[in-house]
């Protein structure tokens, strides 16, 4: 299963760790990391089709749903 987010589509992005030693070497010797969204499995009900739905979304998509409402946001996400 792919670490992406249903409804916003964010997936993950590559930075770079941070040193304490930075500082003091003048260049960041820890190297590349991967961040990933932070994904939740949620059960939604939606009152329009009388049925849940399972979805893997990020916080920031549940705050979507939430303000847009269930049957909106996952139609606009592709979902029904």
């Amino acid at each position: 299963m792919a670490k992406i987010c249903e409804i916003t589509k964010k997936g993950s992005i590559t930075g770079g760790r941070y040193s304490n030693r930075t500082r003091a070497t003048q260049f960041n010797p820890c190297g590349k990391i991967r961040r990933y969204p932070n994904l939740q499995k949620k059960r939604i009900f939606v009152p329009e089709l009388n049925k849940t739905v399972i979805v893997t979304t990020s916080a920031r998509g549940l705050r979507t749903i939430e303000k847009k409402g269930a049957f909106r946001a996952l139609k606009d996400a592709g979902i029904i």
